[in-house]
């Protein structure tokens, strides 16, 4: 009876039939290369996963240099499933970037940003800038050793930026070296800033792919098969790649916790053989690659440079590649990607092995 009442003071007020309606005309394109449809959606619900343990961990967490460390410490041995909701929070960021890579590197290759998707492209990619900062934003707020030396030459490598660099490291740090102020500014950057803007950038991102549709790849306009309903075909799909996502986060929240070093001492040495994460490793190599001096100029400079317009080259790459806008192949553009993705793979193996 309640829930009959429910029902109906709903239905009085929503059409529920309706968008029912709207997500069964809702169709997706069906192809042999429609997999890569579903990193999108593992992406957002690992932001969701992000979201959900990060507010958990807000409520216990001190954004202070006194307390940073302790209060961390207090959530993984003193509050219940403490050390759980670390962990998932952990480890579901690392997915949640490896997915959102996975998903950038298939729409280039794919090339997804082709007319008239340049704006779905663009969002796409301040994405991934967004999700970069949380990731090293977040790394820092543990407050240890290895982190505190992290953003010590993160912050100082960007610092090397041309024109822009000074500026960028101090808006970063709150002054000259990393301290408090530090601490601060990205726990503001962890808990407001990043959450609001990438709430704007994934809504219009979403939105946009409504407005759009899928993108079929040139290769596959011919050899498209019945396309399938996204509801409820498609999304019972997501759900079982969603379960397994959250399977495999569990596992190994579980079975390789999130640990913790040594409180950040600002003079400490730095520790031994100390390395970015994962996603900041091809930088670190490529930074290794390029000596002291060149031609008279900061060596460091001239590969943040490098890397800067490299970085950018990809933002523009809808607007350059116009074999692909017009539907037709793009062979050079193909080289570039996969030269990009083969870049990043190789430099980060060889992160890890150094």
């Amino acid at each position: 009876m309640i829930s009959r009442k429910l029902e109906d003071w709903i239905t009085e007020r929503y059409d529920i039939k309706g968008l029912g309606r709207l997500l069964r005309a809702k169709y997706v394109p069906s192809h042999c290369l429609d997999a890569s449809y579903f990193t999108g959606g593992l992406t957002l619900f690992l932001f969701i996963v992000q979201f959900l343990t990060g507010m958990g961990l807000a409520l216990y967490y001190v954004p202070h240099s006194e307390y940073a460390y302790k209060s961390i410490v207090d959530i993984m041995t003193k509050l219940n499933m403490g050390w759980f909701f670390r962990s998932l929070h952990h480890w579901g960021a690392q997915l949640a970037i490896a997915s959102l890579f996975v998903h950038f590197f298939a729409n280039l290759l794919l090339k997804a940003y082709r007319k008239p998707r340049e704006l779905l492209w663009v969002t796409g990619f301040i994405m991934i800038i967004v999700l970069v900062f949380f990731g090293l934003s977040g790394y820092f707020l543990i407050w240890d050793q290895r982190a505190f030396t992290a953003i010590r030459v993160a912050t100082g490598g960007a610092g090397n930026l041309p024109l822009i660099g000074g500026p960028i490291k101090v808006f970063l740090r709150g002054g000259i070296d990393v301290t408090q102020e530090t601490l601060t500014r990205f726990y503001a950057l962890h808990v407001a800033i990043l959450p609001m803007i990438s709430l704007i950038i994934i809504g219009l991102h979403v939105l946009l792919v409504q407005v759009h549709g899928m993108s079929v790849p040139v290769s596959q306009k011919d050899k498209q098969g019945q396309p399938q309903p996204f509801f409820p075909n498609v999304f019972y799909k997501d759900l079982i790649i969603w379960f397994l996502a959250t399977g495999i986060i569990v596992t190994l929240a579980v079975l390789l916790p999130a640990g913790i070093g040594t409180k950040a001492d600002p003079m400490a040495p730095a520790p031994e053989n100390i390395k970015p994460e994962w996603y900041f490793l091809f930088v670190f190599q490529t930074l290794k690659l390029f000596p002291g001096q060149m031609a008279g100029f900061n060596g460091e400079t001239i590969a943040m440079t490098v890397i800067s317009l490299s970085v950018l080259f990809v933002l523009l790459v809808p607007f350059l590649d116009k074999r692909s806008s017009a539907g037709k192949p793009s062979p050079a553009y193909t080289c570039i990607g996969v030269f990009y993705l083969l870049y990043f793979v190789a430099m980060t193996i060889i992160g890890f092995l150094n």
